[in-house]
């Protein structure tokens, strides 16, 4: 009956069927293959000939040898390692950069004997040192007579004293959330800290320091130039530093 059966089958039908008794002996050869090789990771070491012979497809379509395809691969790893190494260097460098500049700064704060010294000193190193377009320090209350104006002129903007409340008023919101803030301000908020230079400023951050003592903006033209995700940590210490070093400038 099977003979029968096997007689009467169409010559495609036995060549379709032998067909998949193939594939099916291949895929359990190459599992047996490759199970082997993970438990004999050595296997190549003896026979370093076969290297040549063993081809990978590529993404083009073409196939190379297994040792083309590994220089291929250490080779791009190689330049990927380069690059990294490169940023790192350049990341080295501006961090030299920032800390010879922050040290000049403090410096220069250290020393200064008056409010209006100290903002000069800040104006002038956030423009020619850290390249900051608009720079504005307000500080709550007047000034002691004979130490600095109301409007003692910096190197890029002008030391202003506002009251409190008038504070509260214009960057309310600001003041009260009591960290650095960066984005885009409202024009109320841009005409009280940059005056004048208000309607020039896109976007900025904002520094409120402590104690009531006033507060810190710096401002750019781009409007993503301040973004909400920008790292805050600079300023933020710059207005530490300021928090300390105001209080004895400012005693009458």
């Amino acid at each position: 009956m099977t003979e029968q059966s096997d007689a009467s089958r169409a010559p495609e039908d036995i060549t379709a069927g032998d067909d998949r008794e193939e594939q099916r002996n291949r895929k359990l050869l190459a599992r047996q293959v490759a199970r082997y090789l993970i438990q004999n990771p050595d296997f190549f070491a003896d026979h370093l000939e076969l290297l040549e012979t063993i081809k990978v497809p590529r993404e083009n379509g073409k196939t190379v040898s297994l040792m083309h395809h590994q220089t291929h691969l250490l080779r791009e790893r190689n330049i990927e390692m380069r690059q990294r190494l490169d940023q790192l260097l350049h990341n080295a460098r501006d961090n030299d950069q920032l800390f010879l500049h922050s040290r000049r700064l403090i410096l220069a704060l250290l020393e200064a004997q008056s409010v209006g010294e100290a903002a000069q000193a800040l104006y002038q190193s956030f423009a020619d040192d850290f390249h900051v377009e608009f720079t504005s320090l307000t500080l709550f209350g007047p000034l002691p007579q004979g130490r600095a104006g109301i409007n003692g002129r910096g190197a890029a903007g002008e030391l202003r004293t506002s009251s409190r409340t008038a504070a509260e008023t214009a960057i309310g919101s600001i003041l009260r959330n009591g960290r650095t803030v960066c984005g885009v301000l409202r024009p109320a908020e841009k005409e009280y800290l940059f005056g004048a230079d208000g309607d020039k400023i896109g976007s900025a951050a904002v520094v409120p320091l402590a104690n009531q003592l006033g507060v810190l903006a710096v401002g750019a033209a781009d409007p993503q130039y301040y973004r909400s995700s920008l790292g805050t940590l600079f300023l933020s210490y710059i207005g530490e530093v300021l928090e300390r070093l105001l209080p004895r400038l400012l005693e009458p």
